[in-house]
């Protein structure tokens, strides 16, 4: 009996794999594309954070279409600008169900804009995976699902945390500034900030709020610099943490300590004034989440894309990590249900769990909310990395 040579048997497995290529090619260029429809803020004064979220969609619909698409079908993602407002984005998602008839749909980014999302898929029964709202009590429809995993009572447990970080280095205020944005899930998050901080007897000195696209920072910084806390607590979205210590720095004041709710990430790494900024993450480049799903293929590539993109900071952490995690929620959605029918996706989601970029998420507890996975970040030698809790520090890595 006599045996093929090895070289024969390899170029017979080539061709055979390069004939299944071409075959889910063929398939996939009969087929239809699979319409998934979502906005964003590319534009107005969400566009910086905006920016990181399409470039995360743009790699992962990449991804997918070079993995065989879903369900034997090309993906195709329809964006739209939403311009940074909520009334907008609920127009947009109108459109993209009633006009341009897509099959699924795909989350905005910012509370307010998901908000708006969630009552058009209610009325049409979508499944809504969205990626950065903040305040889950708020969200009572029953196929929405969160990408970003800070828990059902972020107003509470994320603060916690923060004064958990403060404590553990030997830095625990004795008085704070709570000066915030009036944007929906800041201005949540810094009322819970508030309660917290009081019960563990941190005294506030000022309370300040600005009205969401404020531009005059000046007055803010001053009464902060008069009150001289220990600790400012800014309740900001996007570039308004970098504007305010921007007027800090113009009167002379560094705040002892600074936390930033949700600020735009490579601006505020970059920025010269933003040395020992705190704020909150699900993903930073280092173990263990760098073993995560999906975190090897993802992190060069976005890499390469944000810096042509233009992203002052091209490394992967919340805002693209939240992104990059709601396109896994809806791909195993999808492939769980083995369907594009919007209830037999939301009912596999609720059922089971999801491995993602952030580790594996669950959707079955209050407001379809799992697990606080939120962690603290810090930037030094401008870049952001973990410095709470321990276990899980950037190597090397303590707060400052």
């Amino acid at each position: 009996m006599t045996h093929a040579p090895k070289v024969t048997r390899r170029l017979a497995i080539v061709a055979g794999l390069s004939l299944l290529a071409a075959a889910t090619a063929h398939a996939q260029g009969t087929q239809p594309p699979i319409r998934i429809g979502s906005t964003l803020a590319l534009t107005g004064p969400l566009a910086a954070t905006g920016l990181v979220h399409k470039v995360a969609g743009e790699i992962y619909v990449e991804q997918l279409n070079k993995r065989g698409g879903l369900l034997g079908r090309r993906v195709e993602w329809v964006v739209r600008d939403d311009q940074s407002k909520p009334d907008v984005a609920r127009t947009l998602y109108e459109q993209l169900v009633t006009a341009d008839k897509v099959d699924l749909l795909m989350g905005p980014y910012a509370t307010g804009a998901i908000l708006s999302a969630m009552g058009v898929a209610q009325r049409y029964n979508k499944v809504l995976v969205h990626h950065t709202f903040g305040i889950p009590s708020l969200a009572k429809y029953d196929m929405h699902f969160p990408a970003w995993s800070l828990g059902a009572e972020p107003q509470t447990t994320v603060p916690n945390t923060v004064a958990d970080a403060l404590a553990a280095a030997g830095k625990s205020p004795k008085t704070v500034a709570v000066v915030t944005s009036k944007f929906p899930s800041v201005h949540f998050m810094s009322l819970g900030a508030r309660d917290v901080l009081k019960k563990r007897g941190i005294n506030e000195v000022l309370f300040l709020e600005w009205d969401f696209g404020n531009l005059d920072f000046g007055p803010i910084a001053a009464r902060v610099k008069d009150a001289k806390p220990d600790f400012v607590w800014v309740g900001a979205i996007g570039l308004e943490g970098n504007q305010l210590l921007e007027a800090m720095h113009k009167i002379d004041y560094v705040p002892p300590l600074h936390f930033h709710m949700y600020p735009a990430p490579g601006p505020m790494s970059k920025s010269p004034y933003t040395k020992n900024a705190l704020s909150m993450t699900i993903f930073e480049e280092s173990p263990p989440f760098t073993t995560n799903p999906g975190a090897a293929e993802f992190i060069p590539l976005y890499h390469d894309r944000a810096a042509k993109a233009g992203i002052p900071d091209n490394s992967v952490e919340t805002q693209a990590a939240a992104s990059y995690t709601a396109w896994q929620i809806l791909e195993a959605g999808v492939r769980g249900a083995g369907s594009l029918d919007d209830k037999a996706i939301g009912a596999w989601l609720k059922k089971n769990r999801v491995d993602t970029l952030q580790g594996k998420l669950r959707f079955d507890g209050p407001s379809n909310y799992g697990d606080d996975l939120m962690r603290v970040k810090q930037v030094q030698n401008s870049r952001w990395v973990i410095v709470h809790p321990k276990e899980l520090a950037a190597p090397g890595a303590k707060l400052q």
